[in-house]
């Protein structure tokens, strides 16, 4: 069994969210677990579970109707994206290996570029070019930045056309291990401090290792958010990147007020904290990825 994870540029709009999980839970053999969508980030996030060829043809049929649904031209959001369908990453669950989430990976993007005229890119375990195991290098400039460039030899896309879709752009296929979307609210409206908080934690600038982060606003609410994907749960767990956070947040005299996880968690996440200690809200067992495969009698 493997586990696909579709971030689609479309948080918003909820009939069209609603059109593409009826997409995505309408293809025999896969499983939809969840969808999360946010509105601030103008974005959502799929879970489906199934086997290869299943999850292929989900890839194939989402991608066609988020095409025709979402034109990033007319689209806003704090986090970065160069597609309408943004990432398509497989990991490995039960039973299943990397090298087989690669090779599918692989044969989903050339299908993607083939079927549906969007250009693909690949990236982590699947990436054939080193520059682009780390997804933020290839959306660096996002779709606005697109067209120039994918005009450079060095950013030609794996598969399909030198140019991006004229309003779907492009997608990023890969293969990788389980990650986190974690999000850390503050109480406080100052940009400038979730950036600086954000700096403090990521492996990049020397902070927490396997932690990507971002300060981003959530306007609508009036506060600021760190967002972080924890990509290397062995390394940092779902309480030491909070507990990072509370304490680089404490230095600025600003306090956290709640966190989110996006989609769904592995239980090992948290570590020795719970979601009382992490303030999660929206948060009960039917999070967690080992919950919702029991159900399925997995």
């Amino acid at each position: 069994m493997i586990e696909l994870i579709p971030n689609v540029s479309e948080g918003r709009r909820l009939p069209i969210v609603s059109g593409l999980a009826d997409v995505l839970a309408g293809v025999p053999g896969v499983t939809l677990l969840d969808q999360t969508s946010d509105w601030s980030h103008n974005r959502s996030v799929f879970t489906l579970v199934g086997r290869g060829p299943a999850l292929q043809a989900a890839a194939v049929a989402l991608v066609d109707h988020a095409v025709r649904e979402i034109d990033l031209r007319q689209h806003t959001g704090v986090h970065p994206r160069i597609g309408a369908v943004d990432v398509l990453p497989f990991v490995p669950l039960d039973g299943s290996t990397m090298g087989e989430c690669v090779a599918l990976a692989r044969a989903t993007g050339a299908l993607l570029a083939a079927r549906v005229g969007v250009p693909v890119y690949l990236y982590e375990e699947a990436a054939l070019h080193p520059e682009r195991r780390r997804l933020e290098n290839i959306r660096r400039g996002q779709f606005e930045g697109l067209a120039a460039k994918m005009a450079t030899p060095a950013w030609a896309p794996d598969f399909g056309s030198a140019a991006p879709h004229p309003t779907a752009g492009a997608i990023a296929v890969g293969a990788r291990r389980p990650l986190v979307a974690f999000n850390v609210n503050l109480a406080s409206d100052r940009l400038d401090v979730a950036r600086a908080i954000a700096t403090a934690v990521r492996e990049r600038s020397g902070g927490l290792r396997g932690v990507k982060a971002l300060g981003v606003p959530i306007a609508h609410r009036g506060l600021v958010q760190v967002s972080m994907n924890l990509t290397d749960l062995d390394q940092t767990t779902l309480g030491q990147a909070y507990a990072r956070v509370c304490e680089e947040a404490g230095r600025r005299a600003v306090r956290v007020l709640e966190s989110e996880i996006i989609g769904l968690v592995p239980r090992a996440a948290f570590g020795d904290a719970t979601p009382a200690d992490l303030r999660l809200v929206g948060f009960g067992p039917d999070r967690i990825l080992e919950h919702r495969l029991a159900s399925l009698g997995r």
